[in-house]
């Protein structure tokens, strides 16, 4: 047969994602005197009739008149009690949760100087704990049997992700620059949301943006900027944009090139064409002749070539 009347109060964390739960009195009285006791990253909180009685830190407590002056003041017990009372009691975890996911679930709208209104998407976490027991229950808890933490990053992550918006709008960071100042932007992000947080009890231990999605069209604009910077030689980087742009079918850039090229042979074999009828000027003629008659005279061509290539010549004159 069980005792009548509490006399031990303790508990184990029922599971690691536990924010809170309701101990088992089984409608049980609270003996006088007796012990409570809290495990570190534990608090415990005594409710009495609907009202908040006491909140005790980690340590072995023993419930009497003088350890519990507000619960004395709430009943009415003048000169203290010695008979059995009757409260509720919740346990707290207050050491951090760590990894809790944020993101936004719908693109965020930022301003950028070169793109104009851009959309944007971002991920990340955070580590939380409670700071201030009383403040969350009231605030956030309050009697629910059993609290745990994937409820609270549920509702969490709504609230950070246009936060997250609001820090690039006033931080000014070009959006093709935000992921490579996620370490600045996650300083800035972290004390503009702290005050929600402290006005549910809680603290932001620490905030981390792991990525940064762009718009497909800005990352297009990035890597065509980028692959320019990279250019030395500008023929031959039009050369190479030409010959690409013929390789594309039904391209508007392609049917130009290849029109280009082919107007561009016809111009070749039409100049050539022109070089090949203009006769030779007198000058050039005269200076080929002295040079024919140097190799005759330094005996390199026979007399007979020698009188045959200098008529050819004086024919053109």
């Amino acid at each position: 047969m069980g005792l009548p009347f509490i006399e031990v109060i303790e508990s184990l964390t029922p599971d690691p994602n536990a924010l809170m739960w309701k101990f088992a009195d089984a409608d049980k009285e609270i003996k006088n005197g007796a012990m409570l006791t809290v495990r570190e990253s534990q608090h415990a909180l005594l409710l009495n009739e609907g009202q908040l009685a006491d909140i005790f830190p980690a340590g072995r407590h023993v419930l009497t008149t003088e350890n519990i002056p507000v619960l004395t003041r709430l009943r009415g017990w003048k000169y203290g009690f010695e008979s059995p009372f009757k409260a509720d009691i919740y346990f707290f975890n207050t050491h951090q949760f760590v990894n809790l996911k944020w993101g936004t679930p719908a693109p965020v709208l930022m301003t950028d100087a070169a793109f104009g209104q851009v959309r944007i998407r971002a991920f990340g976490t955070y580590n939380v704990r409670i700071t201030d027991v009383g403040r969350f229950f009231k605030e956030y808890a309050g009697t629910w049997p059993r609290l745990g933490i994937t409820e609270l990053e549920l509702q969490l992550r709504d609230f950070i992700a246009p936060k997250f918006g609001e820090v690039l709008s006033l931080a000014k960071i070009p959006v093709v620059e935000a992921a490579a100042n996620v370490p600045a932007l996650n300083e800035k992000i972290q004390p503009l949301i702290q005050p929600y947080f402290t006005d549910l009890g809680l603290e932001v231990t620490r905030f981390t943006i792991t990525s940064i999605t762009l718009p497909e069209e800005v990352l297009k604009q990035y890597d065509k900027v980028t692959g320019m910077n990279m250019v030395t030689d500008m023929n031959k980087f039009s050369q190479y944009s030409i010959a690409n742009a013929m390789d594309q079918e039904r391209s508007e850039v392609g049917d130009g090139a290849r029109q280009a090229v082919v107007l561009g042979m016809i111009s070749n074999m039409v100049n050539q064409g022109q070089m090949q009828q203009k006769p030779a000027p007198a000058d050039d003629i005269t200076e080929r002749l002295k040079k024919l008659k140097t190799l005759f005279e330094a005996q390199l061509i026979t007399e007979a070539e020698y009188a045959a290539k200098k008529e050819e010549l004086l024919k053109l004159l």
